[in-house]
This record gives C-alpha cells, sequence and structure tokens, in this order.
C-alpha cells in the first residue's frame, strides 16, 4: 500500500506537469475504474470457482439486488469526483504537498463518524486529529517549492480541490471502502501498520519529489510533515481496553463492602 500510494502521487503529479497538451483526467478516471471491474470480476470468478455458480453470484448480488445497486452508485459518483479532484489538486501542488495535505481525510473522516454513526474517540485520537490539522497548516503555511517545475500553478486552486476531495473521502468512506487494495489492507492489516504505511508514503513522495522534481524542504515543511507523520501513528494506536479494569474495582469493592 505504500508503494501504490507514494507511485501513483509521484506518475499523476509527473504527467501533470509536462509542456505538451495534458490528457482529460475524467478518461484517466474512466480507464481506472473499468481496469477495476475488471478485476472484481476476475476476483468473484476465481472465489466462485465455476461459471454457473459465478452467474448465480453476479444475478442475486447485482442484478437482483437494483436497490443495493442504487446505494452503491452514491458512494461510487462521490469517489469519482474525488479522484478528478486529486488530478486538478496534483496539476497545480507538489506531490509531496499534496500528499500532506490529503491526510486531513482522517479528521474529516472522523468527525462523520462521531456526528453520522455516533461513535467515540479516544483523547489520544482527539489530540492526534488537531496535531494533524496543525501539521497541514505550517505545510500550507509556506509550501515548498520545485525548482524544476517551469508550468503555471495555482497553489490555491490546488489547495481547494484537495478540500473537496478530503470532504468526498470522509462522507464515501461512511459507506463503502476506497480502492482494492485499501480494501485487503483493511481486512488482513491493523490500524498501526496502516498509519505506518500512510507515513511512509509521504516520506517516499518527498524523496521523490525532492529528486525529480527539485522540491526545497522549508523548515516549515519538515516541521508539519513530522506532526503529521506522528499523529497518524497515535490515531491509529489501538483504545485502552478499560473492561477488566473496570471489572476489577467491581470485585475490590465488593470485597471491601463484605468486609
Amino acid at each position: 500500500m505504500t508503494l501504490v500510494a507514494a507511485a501513483y502521487t509521484v506518475a499523476l503529479r509527473y504527467t501533470r506537469i509536462t509542456d505538451g497538451d495534458l490528457y482529460f483526467s475524467t478518461t484517466a478516471v474512466c480507464i481506472t475504474e473499468v481496469i477495476k471491474l475488471f478485476l472484481s470480476v476476475g476476483l468473484l470468478a476465481k472465489e466462485t470457482g465455476s461459471l454457473s455458480r459465478f452467474k448465480a453470484s453476479l444475478s442475486e448480488n447485482v442484478l437482483g439486488s437494483p436497490k443495493e445497486l442504487m446505494k452503491l452508485s452514491v458512494p461510487s459518483l462521490v469517489y469519482a469526483v474525488q479522484n478528478n479532484m486529486a488530478f486538478l489538486a496534483l496539476s497545480n501542488l507538489d506531490a509531496a504537498v499534496y500528499q500532506v495535505t490529503y491526510q486531513l481525510k482522517i479528521p474529516c473522516t472522523a468527525l462523520c463518524t462521531v456526528l453520522m454513526l455516533n461513535r467515540t474517540l479516544s483523547k489520544l485520537q482527539w489530540i492526534s486529529v488537531f496535531m494533524l490539522c496543525g501539521g497541514v497548516t505550517l505545510v500550507q503555511w509556506k509550501p515548498a517549492q520545485a525548482s524544476k517545475v517551469m508550468v503555471e500553478q495555482n497553489p490555491l486552486l490546488g489547495f481547494g480541490a484537495i478540500a473537496i476531495a478530503v470532504l468526498c473521502s470522509g462522507f464515501a468512506v461512511l459507506a463503502s471502502v476506497g480502492g482494492l487494495y485499501t480494501s485487503i489492507v483493511v481486512k488482513y492489516t491493523d490500524n498501526i501498520m496502516k498509519g505506518f504505511s500512510a507515513a511512509a508514503a509521504i516520506v517516499l513522495s518527498t524523496i521523490a519529489s525532492m529528486i525529480l522534481f527539485g522540491l526545497q524542504i522549508t523548515l516549515t515543511f519538515a516541521l508539519g510533515t513530522l506532526l503529521v507523520c506522528v499523529s497518524i501513528y497515535l490515531y491509529g494506536l489501538p483504545k485502552q481496553d478499560t473492561t477488566s479494569i473496570q471489572q476489577g474495582e467491581t470485585v475490590s469493592k465488593e470485597r471491601i463492602i463484605g468486609v
């Protein structure tokens, strides 16, 4: 997941700063989703094991469930907007700046889960959320500049595109999982590893930007990136299980009362 996130961001940035005519972002997003569709069909065929079971699964879960299909169309539309905003953002921001700023999806998603799903966050998670916001503010306060990029850019437009992508990400995560490789990571790894993966992707994107685009690291960018990486790690730490502690306190009180 680390290599995918870093390589995707750097490669997309590289293709958006060429001197020639740019390709349409909508075409790239459409091709990506078609590839995902074929991969999903292939995985389903492998899981079912036979053509008859494959047809039965498609009939039952797709063709036979129009309401569920309509529900899935909502996050699908949101993801389409989010992916197009990523292209717009990387046309106007460096890959490393984008990678750091896009981590605002964590507090956005956290806020959505608290308000819409009535979930609670630990004190440490709240601290990490505010720390992440502070780190992103430092990064945007004096953005790092890329000396090898000669095309005209609009950082304000890029940040606005990231803001829309972050809002879309927070909303869509409530309904579905973002991407095939992410679903595999969510299933087979813990939060600490996912947080480490995101932080490592930021570091790799920064190194690649320094080599490919001549990114000049500023003090505020370095401090902001460090805060973001630390906050991602802290946010992914498991909550302390206080059940056994509370049970122990209850037993102790009963013994005292019995005495």
